[in-house]
């Protein structure tokens, strides 16, 4: 005898036929999750500054410059500026003579990191590249005024293959015009020579 009863017959209609399959929507999450993780792109280690082995007529040099204004600051009573210039002369003979440990630099997905610093691509301004001696370096600028800009050596890394890996998340400085300083040390580094090349 069919079923007359109207409300159980349309109810039949909106019932699933089949049970739901339970694994089928956690594969797509999963890929998805497996797109969303965060992958090294690039790493290597180098020192943490460019550094080039002096002379002893650096060290000459340099001490017979700083005699000479030692003497005409003591003239004038400078006995402070006196202080600040050893100071100096201190730090760059100690930086010319200790050479730096490696660091480790790792680009991402996410970002770049500096030993134990994390930099997101966010924080990233732009990025160019310049030669220090015979040490190529890479010049990361950042939104924040500091650090302003991280300098990176890339030690064996080519420099086309770094600037692919950073292009997708950072535009490239093809051109970087020198400040007054860099002008200055790059004449005074011409003109007055502290070592012969």
């Amino acid at each position: 005898m069919p079923n007359d009863d109207p409300s159980t017959s349309s109810g039949e209609n909106f019932l699933p036929k089949e049970p739901l399959d339970s694994s089928s929507p956690a594969q797509p999450q999963v890929q998805a999750n497996n797109t969303n993780q965060v992958r090294t792109l690039l790493s290597w280690s180098a020192p943490g500054r460019p550094f080039h082995k002096r002379s002893k007529e650096y060290y000459l040099t340099s001490l017979l410059i700083v005699i000479f204004v030692e003497v005409i600051l003591f003239l004038f009573s400078q006995y402070l500026l006196m202080v600040v210039v050893l100071s100096l002369v201190f730090v760059s003979f100690a930086l010319a003579t200790v050479a730096p440990k490696d660091f480790h630099y790792r680009l991402s997905t996410e970002g770049v990191t500096v030993e134990d610093h994390f930099y997101l691509w966010q924080e990233l301004y732009d990025f160019y590249f310049k030669k220090r001696g015979n040490t190529q370096v890479l010049h990361l600028r950042t939104h924040a005024f500091i650090p302003g800009e991280l300098t990176i050596t890339l030690g064996d890394m080519d420099k086309e293959h770094v600037k692919t890996v950073l292009l997708p998340y950072l535009p490239y400085r093809e051109v970087i015009k020198p400040t007054f300083t860099e002008k200055s040390g790059d004449w005074l580094a011409r003109n007055f020579p502290l070592e012969r090349s």
